[in-house]
């Protein structure tokens, strides 16, 4: 596009998290070089360890599970990166429709439903943490993939998911908020 044509009012730049995810979508929107970055980091591992194995003959026992593990949390975390972007896919067939004022009310109603359900998958997650990372006698003890290198991934993944989800469910109550409060 060039210098003098006028952006079309429906495209937005990319330019980060919105301005009524707040002060929380900024940081999770910064926070999105980490999860990219172990994107990065799992396809380097699986070079290196196509190179160990057919050319070397020699593979590790830790490749496998440890790039599943980077990209899984990088696809958890997605979830929130996108929710505080406002680029998650949605259908527009009705918003699209809207005017300025029955949009602002769909936000509103979107980001409350959204909070609600982000709320009960934190409740969830919780559930899942509650027999992955604690032992019947109260102590902690994370649950291992029972692989032959036997790491705490499962245990740690589904910690992170519970700080995720409780996490969009307090993002979604901001957006609700500030856009019933009409914030840009």
């Amino acid at each position: 596009m060039s210098e003098s044509e006028p952006e079309h009012p429906d495209v937005r730049e990319n330019r980060g998290a919105i301005p009524e995810a707040g002060a929380l979508g900024r940081w999770v929107d910064r926070g999105g070089l980490v999860f990219a970055a172990g994107i990065v980091v799992a396809m380097l591992i699986l070079i290196q360890e196509v190179v160990l194995r057919y050319v070397f003959n020699d593979p590790t026992i830790w490749a496998h599970e440890t790039t599943v593990f980077l990209c899984g949390v990088a696809f958890v975390y997605g979830g929130l990166y996108c929710a505080a972007r406002d680029s998650h896919i949605r259908v527009v067939l009705v918003y699209d429709t809207l005017g300025p004022r029955m949009r602002r009310l769909f936000d509103i109603a979107i980001s409350a439903v959204c909070a609600v359900a982000s709320a009960f998958f934190a409740w969830a997650a919780w559930l899942m943490v509650s027999r992955a990372a604690f032992a019947p006698d109260g102590a902690i003890r994370l649950e291992r993939s029972g692989s032959a290198w036997n790491p705490p991934y499962p245990g740690l993944v589904k910690i992170f998911l519970l700080l995720v989800m409780a996490a969009l469910a307090v993002q979604f109550v901001v957006l609700a908020w500030n856009h019933a409060r009409g914030r840009r």
